[in-house]
This record gives structure tokens, sequence and C-alpha cells, in this order.
């Protein structure tokens, strides 16, 4: 009996748990996942209206997009304002007005002086230029030469030398046994080479037969203009002071200079280069 009693007590009756250790015991049983049930599905909009949607999307960020330049562009009223009161501040304003002296009627007496007074300057410029129409000439009266006069002169610019023969006539001028107008082409140069015949009066009282040599033709016509007024002044001595005063009797010296050894031109140096 003891010895069923003990291989009882020992061998667990069957459908009776095992005995666990602690540990599992006290360890409490780990919940099931629970598996979320499937969301269904929401409903979608047809394709139309998609579309619509989105193209309301985009309209609404253009104008957005076109609102915040314009926004940007106007000026608040503040600053309107400012700008405004800038214009409308006139630089100077505060300066003391300039008073301005009415013209004072001028007597008979500064009237004729300030009218001489610019003749004179016009006069003057036109002889700058070499304006060769004067308005009175110098000699009011040409004197009367004889039968058989001859006055000769000879003139110089640069290296132009003109001899000139004055002798009574109708008029006539040759140049190296040629007409003024085949010698002299451009009317500037015959109006120059005339210019003292002209002045003076003597134009259609006189012949003239100059010899012209050296230089161009712009040399040569006024050493041809130098030597008539030079034999001008043999035919009448009073018309020496207003041929002087209107420079047809000096002698322009104004010749191109000569090129010295050393020199590209005539005062033109070399470039120095030190190394």
């Amino acid at each position: 009996m003891q010895d069923e009693e003990q291989q009882g007590n020992g061998a667990p009756e069957e459908g009776t748990p095992e005995e666990q250790p602690a540990d599992e015991q006290q360890a409490p049983e780990a919940p099931e996942e629970q598996v979320p049930e499937a969301e269904a599905p929401e409903e979608q909009p047809p394709a139309e209206e998609a579309l619509a949607e989105d193209a309301a999307t985009e309209d609404d960020s253009e104008a957005e997009q076109a609102a915040e330049p314009r926004a940007k562009e106007e000026p608040p009223a503040d600053r309107e304002d400012g700008k405004k009161k800038k214009e409308e501040v006139v630089p100077g304003a505060e300066l003391d007005p300039i008073a301005i002296e009415p013209e004072r009627e001028l007597d008979a007496e500064e009237r004729a002086r300030r009218e001489a007074e610019e003749e004179e300057r016009a006069r003057r410029e036109r002889e700058l230029i070499g304006d060769t129409e004067e308005a009175a000439p110098v000699a009011a009266k040409p004197a009367k030469l004889s039968g058989d006069a001859s006055y000769s002169a000879t003139g110089k610019r640069k290296s132009s030398v003109a001899r000139v023969i004055l002798r009574p006539g109708n008029g006539t001028i040759e140049v190296n046994k040629r007409k003024l107008e085949e010698y002299f082409p451009r009317s500037y140069l015959q109006s120059l080479a005339k210019q003292p015949l002209v002045q003076t009066g003597y134009e259609e009282n006189v012949d003239v037969r100059i010899r012209v040599h050296g230089g161009g033709v712009s040399g040569q016509a006024a050493a041809v203009r130098h030597g008539i007024a030079r034999a001008l002044c043999d035919v009448d001595p009073a018309l020496r002071p207003e041929l002087k005063r209107r420079g047809m009797l000096t002698r322009d010296a104004r010749v191109k200079e000569r090129r010295k050894a050393g020199l590209k031109k005539a005062r033109k140096r070399p470039q120095f280069s030190k190394r």
C-alpha cells in the first residue's frame, strides 16, 4: 500500500497540468495582436470633377501671384503724399528774387556810338575772315594816270614771288601771259588777288601784268595781292595808310618751318625709350 501511494505521489496523474516554474506562472499572457479591420476605400470623385478642382486651384495660385507684385508696386498712401510733397518743392524758392532793372532808353549820342562800335566790330570780323566785299572803298575818286605811266612792285608770300606792272587801261589782268580766271580757277583766289584794286576803285582804270613763280596757287594769289597793293601806293601815296590798316602791305612771313636733324618733322621728336 505504501509503495502504491509513493508511486501515486511521485507520478502525476493524467489530465492534471504539470507544475511550472514561478517565473512562467507569474508572467501574464501576451494579448493577441488585433488585426485592424480593412478600412473601406473612400469614394473617389470622377475624373471630370478632379480636373475641374485642379484648374480651380491653379487659377487661385495665379491670381495670388499676380496680386503680390501689384501690392508691391502700389506704394502706400503715405509714400505717395511724400513724393507729391517733394515734387511740389521748388529748388531755390527760399532765395530772394533778383531784381531786373528795366532797360533805359538810350540817348541819340549813345545810340550812334553803339552803332559805330558794331560797324567797326563787323568790319574787323570781315577782315579777319578775308571778306573782300567792303561797303566803302578806300579812295572816293581814283587818280588819273598819264598815257605812258608805268608802276612796278614786287609782292611775296611764303615761297612765292610776284612781279607786278601797272599801266593805264580798262582793267585787264594777265598772270604769266594768261587771264586771271584761267590761272586762278577758284573764285576765292581771284577775289584775293583783285582785292586792292576793288577796294581802291582802280579795278577798271588800270591794266595789270604779273609774273609769278614759286609756291602753290594760294601763296601766289597772296603774293599778287601784296604786289598790286605796293604798286598802288606808288600811284597814289594817300592810299598807303588805309591799305596798311587793312593788312595788304604787310609781308605775311608765315612759312613752313624746316625739319631739323634728329627730328621727324619741324618739331616732332621721336619717342623716348629708357630701355
